[in-house]
């Protein structure tokens, strides 16, 4: 049975398969996206955790007819009919006091969008621990996947951290490292930070409850932000090196996606590069060096990039040789 309230909704569980136990540790879980619906579905699947509501943003419209659509984490809770709440703000005293009427130990956060007050980190026995996809200090902020390949890092993975009233500035509980591949764009990184941060969450929990982990604040030293990535990031700037437009590429998959303009009559084409590789060759930066079916290879600061994948503003994802068919380029041509 699913109860709407105002800007929440109350769930009632009944499943004769789940019974908590007293030493079932009683969590509230906080979050929004798919990253964040991982580790929550990982706290359903272990029997020592009670989950006792879900906190989510509230439903945004999406979509040609601006339909409000609810949150991958709002989906997954309600496919197990636990409660949900969904405050415009997390700061609303009346939300605080439906939080602390539930009388959870821990609050688990990862990926909810909001800055949590003090009155909520307080709340918990345990206080709130969250789900942060960098290794911290390092890219604190809100885009820390895209950060860390547009840095072309070798190497990035997961904290559980203590959260404080900072930016990402608790303590850390646990870490775990992933390698940063060369085939990776941001929604592979994205999908396997996800997997990782879900299974370290479960694993952290019960240590960190029992003592077994002590908080140890983060190093004063290496400290980067990440801040949230915007459409113009994606804007292509040939003259920079093939290496770092190649990891500007890969960083802004799936949103915004990097992109570059093809000069055309009356105005120019806006075209989305969605796969590259590093080439040789060298000429004035963004001329077309070699158009065919193995790609369109184009001069840049430092080396050159072989598009492999492309979509002109208002059509479809294409591979280079499909574009070249409707859209020859000559080696005269240069995007800009």
């Amino acid at each position: 049975m699913t109860i709407s309230t105002g800007g929440w909704t109350k769930a009632i569980r009944h499943s004769p398969f789940v019974i908590p136990t007293m030493a079932a540790l009683r969590i509230i879980f906080m979050g929004t996206p798919e990253l964040a619906a991982a580790s929550l579905r990982a706290l359903l699947a272990a029997r020592e955790f009670q989950v006792l509501a879900v906190v989510t943003q509230p439903d945004q419209p999406k979509g040609r007819g601006l339909k409000l659509q609810p949150s991958p984490v709002r989906e997954t809770a309600q496919k197990e009919n636990l409660p949900v709440l969904q405050p415009q703000r997390a700061r609303e005293p009346a939300f605080i006091e439906q939080l602390a009427a539930l009388q959870p130990e821990l609050i688990a956060v990862a990926a909810y969008g909001q800055i949590l007050p003090k009155a909520i980190l307080d709340l918990p026995r345990f206080g709130c621990i969250n789900v942060h996809t960098s290794l911290l200090p390092r890219f604190r902020g809100a885009a820390p996947i895209q950060h860390a390949i547009l840095n072309g890092d070798p190497e990035t993975g997961v904290t559980i951290m203590k959260m404080d009233v900072g930016l990402d500035t608790g303590d850390i509980l646990t870490q775990e490292k992933t390698p940063i591949e060369a085939s990776d764009n941001s929604q592979t990184l994205h999908d396997r930070l996800a997997q990782i941060g879900a299974q370290l969450l479960v694993r952290t929990i019960p240590e960190y409850v029992s003592g077994a982990i002590q908080p140890r604040p983060q190093p004063a030293e290496g400290v980067t932000l990440a801040p949230k990535i915007k459409k113009h990031d994606g804007e292509i700037h040939w003259a920079q090196p093939a290496r770092v437009i190649w990891n500007r590429v890969r960083a802004l998959v799936p949103w915004p996606g990097a992109f570059t303009h093809l000069p055309d009559s009356p105005q120019p084409h806006l075209l989305k590069i969605w796969n590259v590789e590093i080439a040789k060759g060298s000429g004035e930066p963004g001329a077309v060096l070699q158009a065919d079916k193995n790609g369109i290879v184009v001069a840049c600061g430092t080396d050159a990039l072989r598009i492999l994948s492309l979509q002109r503003e208002g059509g479809r994802r294409l591979t280079a040789a499909e574009f070249l068919a409707g859209h020859p380029l000559s080696p005269r041509r240069k995007l800009v």
